[in-house]
């Protein structure tokens, strides 16, 4: 039979309620920062929209990483922001014009790539780890069966046991 654990339920409601509010939030910051948009014309407000896209866009991300607690989740949150950003870089260099507004393009795609690499290669770096961690117990827990191999009787039912719960197995 299992036990209902009342705490546990509760994190997790809290846990949700505050991704929700912090969803909300993102929402009404958006809204508030696009409505003083409106009066703007020209390039100062599609600055001033994308700013805006961008600021909610990291504040999702954030929330969700914050919620999650994953590492897949932090990652995601980091492109995000690599995102956002490449979206306000590439309307910034529409004050630019020919080659030099290709340069500039060209050079936010770049940084926005060289951010997004390093998220994924960070993320592969942990996964790594992790797997190179379960690898070593594992085989730590091989070598202690193997011990408990050589006894008999209560000792070996003692050792086995011991090993398996140092294991979690």
């Amino acid at each position: 039979m299992m036990a209902f654990d009342p705490t546990a339920s509760a994190e997790t409601t809290q846990a949700r309620t505050a991704y929700t509010a912090a969803l909300d939030h993102a929402s009404l910051q958006y809204k508030g920062a696009s409505a003083k948009c409106e009066p703007m014309a020209g390039h100062d407000k599609d600055m001033c929209a994308v700013e805006a896209k961008a600021v909610e866009k990291r504040a999702k991300a954030s929330a969700e990483a914050d919620y999650k607690g994953t590492i897949e989740s932090r990652t995601n949150s980091q492109i995000a922001n690599a995102d956002a950003d490449f979206m306000v870089a590439e309307v910034a260099c529409d004050t630019e014009a020919g080659q030099q507004k290709d340069v500039c393009v060209k050079q936010a795609q770049a940084t926005q790539v060289k951010r997004v690499s390093a998220a994924k290669a960070h993320k592969t770096a942990v996964d790594a780890q992790a797997g190179a961690r379960d690898d070593t117990r594992e085989a730590q827990y091989k070598v202690e069966i193997a011990k408990c191999d050589a006894m008999s009787g209560p000792e070996k039912v003692i050792c086995v046991s011991s090993a398996e719960s140092t294991y979690g197995k």
